[in-house]
């Protein structure tokens, strides 16, 4: 696997230069903020619980949707509970971050991206360990969806 420099979408490239302009502590309320972003899940998928995978690596009930168009573009949905706003805040960079990219730039994206913007020192190692997981779980359900 590359580094995160080597193949990061300009959207995560943002985000993650966002956070590394802002020194520690502001890190965390820039995580808080993104937290309240984290967009609502469409109603279209309210009635299908089957395509809602559990992040098994999240303390708190975290679920993602991956939806593949056909044209290959990606769009990412997560919930996370509000009384976990560290979670959410990751769900939320995630899917921010990931929705509109092309599966082949979601595929590149590094493992270690959730190292890379800055919080490792700020947050628990099992936090760092669910955004990984989200990212884990993304990646393969964009290759899935793109084989099928």
């Amino acid at each position: 696997m590359g580094t995160v420099t080597d193949s990061l979408p300009d959207s995560l490239a943002q985000i993650r230069d966002e956070f590394l302009e802002l020194d520690e502590p502001d890190r965390l309320q820039l995580l808080l903020e993104f937290s309240g972003e984290l967009p609502e899940v469409p109603g279209e998928y309210a009635d299908r619980p089957e395509l809602r995978e559990r992040v098994a690596e999240c303390q708190s009930p975290v679920y993602i949707i991956v939806d593949v168009t056909p044209e290959g573009v990606v769009r990412m949905h997560a919930t996370a509970p509000a009384e976990a706003p560290t979670t959410r805040g990751f769900a939320s960079i995630l899917v921010q971050g990931i929705s509109g990219l092309g599966a082949a730039e979601v595929l590149a994206i590094p493992d270690d991206f959730p190292q890379s913007i800055g919080l490792t020192r700020a947050v628990s190692p099992l936090r760092i360990a669910g955004m990984s997981g989200m990212l884990r779980r993304v990646k393969r359900q964009v290759r899935e969806r793109s084989a099928a």
